[in-house]
């Protein structure tokens, strides 16, 4: 079932790209539950196990179901651009407690007994309370799951920024828009998430949120009610590099179950690159290369997305564990 979002000429003046250390974080945490998301990420998640237990996310599970709502405040549209982890929450940390308890209650009813649990019950009791200790534990886990890591994870959002950035100039947003996703498509001002809940809404003049993440992967998140900014949070470019050291030699492994073609091909996308730029980087004439994409692709290790006249092609987490030392 799809989700809509409806734009007027003002939606199409207000959108704008951001990134937001509080929403990986938050995503981190339902990464954590959910062995869907853990293909890009097992060499982060081998790291972090340990320290992960020491968290305490009984709350997050009650508030994060599968489908459906989750606060809003938890993890609200980023201010700008380049916002910090400490000024996102100072924005959680100043909620409303009777918006917050409303949030709550949403995000409860979706997840199956919640709302009855004594567990549940205690979150409702005092939302302002509860707001503090969502507020310490989200604190805990940017420094536990997502800091160490930050300059690396920043750096790949924001060259995902800058490339769409380039594509908006390119091409405008109603042929950027479908580009983000194969899931998205945009006609007539009507902007379409494919595997969404039946659902539509007016964006109202306030444009849109388009933000990339590492650990929303491989799902697009859409939503965000009101007074909120509706935002758009969609799988960041260059996933198959981010864990791993520099590709450029293939593991002798590889090359004995691939060939050394076709390995030296996946070992070198650690991010996405057309069948030309990979020629030029590895020496390699442009038909071989896109021979071995075109092999690597059909046997599931690689992707392919097209931007206008060209195809990048980017590793699976299949092809990325396949590069696991």
């Amino acid at each position: 079932m799809p989700y809509h979002l409806r734009f007027t000429d003002d939606d199409l003046l207000h959108c704008r790209f951001a990134v937001s250390p509080l929403w990986e974080t938050q995503e981190a945490v339902r990464t954590l539950g959910r062995p869907d998301r853990h293909g890009y990420h097992a060499p982060w998640l081998r790291r972090i196990q340990r320290a992960a237990r020491e968290l305490d996310l009984a709350p997050f599970r009650l508030l994060m179901p599968r489908r459906g709502h989750s606060p809003d405040f938890m993890g609200p549209p980023p201010i700008g651009p380049a916002a910090t982890f400490e000024e996102e929450i100072a924005r959680v940390r100043a909620a409303d407690p009777d918006a917050a308890r409303a949030d709550l209650a949403m995000a409860l009813a979706d997840t199956p007994g919640a709302l009855r649990s004594p567990q549940g019950r205690a979150l409702l009791a005092d939302p302002a309370r509860t707001i503090r200790h969502l507020a310490d534990l989200l604190e805990a886990a940017w420094h536990t799951l997502i800091a160490p890591d930050w300059p690396r994870l920043r750096a790949l959002l924001e060259a995902d920024v800058t490339f769409h950035s380039r594509r908006l100039a390119a091409v405008g947003l109603g042929a950027l828009l479908p580009e983000l996703d194969r899931r998205i498509s945009f006609s007539g001002r009507l902007l379409t998430v494919r595997g969404k809940p039946d659902h539509g809404r007016d964006l109202d003049g306030r444009g849109l949120v388009l933000m990339p993440s590492v650990f929303s992967w491989p799902d697009v998140v859409s939503g965000f009610e009101p007074p909120w900014q509706p935002t758009l949070v969609y799988p960041a470019r260059g996933l198959a590099g981010l864990w791993n050291g520099p590709g450029d030699h293939a593991p002798e492994a590889l090359v004995r179950l691939l060939g050394r073609g076709r390995a030296t091909v996946l070992t070198a996308l650690d991010e996405p690159a057309t069948t030309s730029a990979l020629a030029h980087r590895l020496g390699l004439a442009p038909s071989s290369v896109s021979a071995h994409l075109t092999t690597l692709r059909d046997a599931g290790l690689l992707l392919s997305r097209r931007y206008g006249h060209q195809v990048h092609y980017e590793r699976t987490p299949l092809g990325t564990a396949l590069l696991a030392p």
